[in-house]
C-alpha cells in the first residue's frame, strides 16, 4: 500500500502557510512556496518522530509487539 499525503499551501501576506490534511500538527510557513514545501517535509518528519516517542513512552512496561508495516517516502 502506498500512502499519499495531501499538502495544502495558502498564500498569505508574508508568504505561504502549509499543512498536511491527513496529519494534524504538520504545518509550517515560509517566504516562498519552495521554502514552505521544504519546511513542511521537515514538519512531517518531526510530527511522526514525536508521535513515535510518545507511543514508546506510553508502551513502556507493557507486553506489546512492535513491527514495521512499511515506509513512507517524503
Amino acid at each position: 500500500m502506498e500512502m499519499k499525503l495531501t499538502a495544502v499551501y495558502e498564500k498569505v501576506a508574508s508568504g505561504y502557510v502549509g499543512y498536511v490534511e491527513e496529519l494534524p500538527g504538520a504545518n509550517t510557513q515560509g517566504h516562498t512556496l519552495e521554502e514552505t514545501r521544504s519546511n513542511l517535509r521537515e514538519a512531517i518528519e518531526l510530527v511522526l518522530e514525536a508521535n513515535k516517542q510518545l507511543t514508546e513512552e506510553d508502551n513502556t512496561g507493557k507486553d506489546a509487539i512492535k513491527e514495521q508495516i512499511g515506509s513512507l517516502m517524503i
